[in-house]
């Protein structure tokens, strides 16, 4: 971890963040079951879900394409030299948090889980206080007007500012 970075604690990622809950949603479903309160077949939830995850996939692997093509790192705990804006980051300024939440959302379908939908809402929140927020504080230092310019044109989540 750099002392020049958004975060100083090995823990703050994307993959412990989301993953944890997920994990306890899992967990839970399998100690006390409960479905999803929709009437639908599980063959439309599966593709729902598979749809859901296979654009959270297509998601991680652009939005990591495009870090690297600006040589800059995943890892939160890296230092940024570069504001990246381009690619998925031209449409959201989160896009890897974006993925893992579509990711999510299709393993909760798949498995038909109401645990999984909470403990999404769950990661969904700590994944706003405990990495966007210094994440964002972070970029506005390092990269003031240009960064404020950026997030004057681009949602946090998905879509452009008119």
């Amino acid at each position: 971890m750099s002392t020049n970075s958004a975060h100083q604690n090995r823990w703050a990622i994307g993959e412990v963040v989301f993953g944890i809950p997920l994990l306890t949603g899992i967990l839970l479903q399998r100690l006390a079951p409960a479905p999803l309160p929709f009437a639908l077949p599980q063959i439309f939830l599966t593709a729902a879900g598979i749809t859901l995850s296979l654009a959270g996939v297509g998601l991680m692997l652009a939005a990591r394409r495009e870090l690297a093509r600006y040589y800059q790192p995943t890892d939160p705990g890296a230092p940024t030299t570069a504001l990246v804006q381009t690619g998925p980051y031209a449409l959201s300024r989160n896009p890897l948090y974006l993925a893992a939440a579509l990711l999510f959302s299709g393993v909760a379908l798949i498995l038909n889980n109401l645990w999984a939908v909470g403990a999404l809402l769950l990661a969904l929140f700590l994944c706003h206080c405990l990495l966007i927020l210094p994440e964002e504080r972070y970029l506005a230092a390092k990269f003031g007007a240009d960064y404020t310019a950026y997030v004057a044109t681009v949602h946090r989540w998905v879509g452009r500012k008119l």
